[in-house]
């Protein structure tokens, strides 16, 4: 049997790397494998289990084939390693830290993949972003209005949505659910 591909997305300050490093473990007791991305800033900017690269290192990877998924948001460059079709073929699950603007493109790739958006309640969001403090006000405005651009496609059927605006354990055991929820149906 072929793994599936989890497409984890949602807008910047939702909680996406907290979630994922909380939900490794019981993820990889249900044999789902969490792909570490590589992306072309700072580890220590990161602020996930990331590889950090230069433009030109992530250039000439892209260039070699390394990638599966690989775009291009925010001034930065993310791929995801082609190692994931081995696990997918190999029957595991994969969960992958996507982009809500890629989403096409990796669906057209991995037709079967269940996409995830993980959302926040609007003034939490608002909270969140403001304290990173790297951003404008006006650029955060903006990030809060595509959020709603995006949730309003993905409560019409794009996508699973979690919501990750209480505690995040909850958030954790309702992915959890979610994920096996969809390998019943599958």
């Amino acid at each position: 049997m072929k793994g599936r591909l989890i497409y984890l997305m949602g807008p910047s300050g939702a909680g996406k790397d907290s979630l994922l490093l909380a939900a490794r473990e019981p993820l990889q007791a249900r044999g789902c494998r969490i792909a570490r991305r590589v992306i072309t800033r700072s580890a220590e900017a990161a602020g996930e289990d990331a590889l950090a690269v230069t433009e030109a290192e992530f250039e000439q990877l892209r260039r070699n084939g390394a990638f599966a998924l690989n775009w291009h948001a925010n001034g930065l460059h993310y791929g995801i390693p082609q190692q994931i079709d081995e696990w997918l073929a190999a029957g595991e699950d994969v969960l992958v830290n996507g982009s809500r603007g890629y989403l096409s493109e990796a669906r057209a790739r991995y037709p079967q993949l269940q996409a995830v958006l993980l959302t926040v309640a609007l003034p939490v969001l608002r909270q969140r972003l403001l304290a990173r403090g790297r951003e404008s006000i006006e650029e955060i405005e903006a990030r809060l209005a595509r959020n709603e651009q995006f949730r309003s496609a993905a409560e019409q059927g794009e996508a699973l949505i979690l919501d990750n605006s209480g505690p995040l354990e909850q958030t954790v055991q309702r992915l959890l659910r979610l994920i096996d929820q969809a390998r019943a149906c599958a």
